[in-house]
């Protein structure tokens, strides 16, 4: 038998007084988006605002400088998918997801790797839907759940569905759980109601604001048995990208929610029982202006790495031209082995390994398995640009 008592209500959502059996515990059922009364920006989050703008515009813009930005794109997923599977204790670390990629080395701990993998084939999916149109709606949240969990651990909770059953956040029951979502029946609501704030009902919202808040809710609602921390991260990028404020899928908050962990869960707990989105919405503008700001710094950072390495490659003489391109093949896959630059650079083995040699004695690229077969470089300086916050 379960009573429901109607707790207390704010602006964020109200808290349920659930009874079953010998247990009680409250449950969170959040308000519709956006909130009422509106967020009010004082000087203060106005300033946040406007720097976390500045941010993304010069991301965008630096983005632009890029020779390709295409190469940071697959380096920078790939960080953002260790970081975000980091926070829920993956252990898997950027140089095995890269190898794992490369199917170069045997025996690298399959299930952490394969639950990485799976996130960026999430993110990839859900950017190519949107390219081709597909609305961001519920529909696409589910197909790319069902990508997240799709192998590896997690496969088990009913991917790409929403719950049928209640879940909590730390704790071994509701009745003792730092946190309860509402129960799985408020669910289609709740999301059905975020789905029409996705598309603009009932108001407009500036598309960095929406983001924020589409975060939060989203893991208020926690709408699926597991893996809503990593999907909801992937919203605040999927949603600036849809709206057109990035071109490319270049800004992450996960290394900002992993160094700043408590302050992020203490942001979304003071929301749900006092509705301070203020204080929320603070937390998040710094996220982005930090990372915003970070992203650009990295990325003209490498622009000029790359620039430097090829003045070198170009003192290699008549070898220079199969460094070349092996140099531009390292940039988007900062590991490959000669049976990979085969395949991709369409050159023999042999050619592959000579030049793979040439980069090595230039001190950039380094062997890094220590094996006579199965050997991969790494473009080092480019990977420790990469990991760093990853360790």
């Amino acid at each position: 038998m379960v009573n429901i008592h109607h707790e207390h209500q704010n602006r964020a959502g109200q808290w349920r007084l659930i009874k079953t059996g010998d247990e009680s515990y409250k449950v969170f059922i959040p308000a519709p988006l956006p909130p009422r009364p509106p967020i009010y920006f004082d000087d203060k989050l106005q300033g946040l605002l406007e720097r976390a703008n500045r941010a993304l515009g010069r991301l965008e813009g630096v983005t632009t400088l890029l020779p390709s930005p295409d190469l940071f794109i697959y380096s920078y997923i790939r960080k953002e998918a260790v970081l975000s599977s980091q926070i829920e204790g993956t252990q898997s670390s950027l140089s095995e997801l890269l190898l794992f990629e490369n199917e170069a080395v045997p025996g690298i701990p399959l299930d952490d790797v394969r639950e990485v993998s799976n996130y960026v084939g999430a993110l990839q999916h859900g950017l190519k839907r949107l390219e081709e149109g597909f609305p961001l709606s519920l529909r696409l949240i589910r197909e790319m759940h069902e990508v997240l969990l799709r192998k590896g651990r997690g496969q088990d909770k009913t991917p790409g569905e929403f719950r049928r059953s209640q879940n909590w956040i730390a704790g071994s029951r509701p009745g003792n759980a730092l946190y309860v979502p509402p129960p799985p029946y408020d669910v289609a609501p709740a999301m059905g109601a975020l789905e029409k704030f996705l598309h603009n009902d009932p108001v407009a919202t500036s598309p960095i604001i929406k983001a924020g808040l589409v975060h939060a809710q989203f893991e208020s609602i926690h709408p699926f048995l597991d893996g809503n921390g990593r999907l909801g991260r992937l919203l605040i990028t999927l949603i600036l990208c849809h709206e057109g404020i990035l071109s490319s899928p270049l800004l992450y908050l996960s290394l900002y929610f992993k160094e700043n962990r408590s302050a992020y869960y203490k942001a979304l707990q003071n929301l749900r029982i006092g509705g301070g989105w203020e204080g929320w919405m603070a937390f998040y503008l710094e996220g982005i202006e930090y990372v915003g700001n970070q992203a650009s710094d990295t990325a003209r950072k490498l622009s000029l790495m790359f620039h430097q390495h090829q003045e070198k490659i170009r003192d290699l003489g008549r070898a220079s031209y199969t460094a070349e391109r092996l140099h531009s093949l390292l940039q988007r896959r900062v590991l490959v082995s000669p049976s990979l630059a085969q395949k991709e650079l369409k050159m023999s083995f042999p050619a592959a390994n000579k030049a793979l040699l040439n980069l090595q004695k230039l001190g950039f690229v380094r062997e890094i398995t220590g094996k006579q077969k199965h050997r991969v470089f790494a473009y080092t300086p480019y990977l420790d640009v990469l990991t760093k916050g990853t360790e």
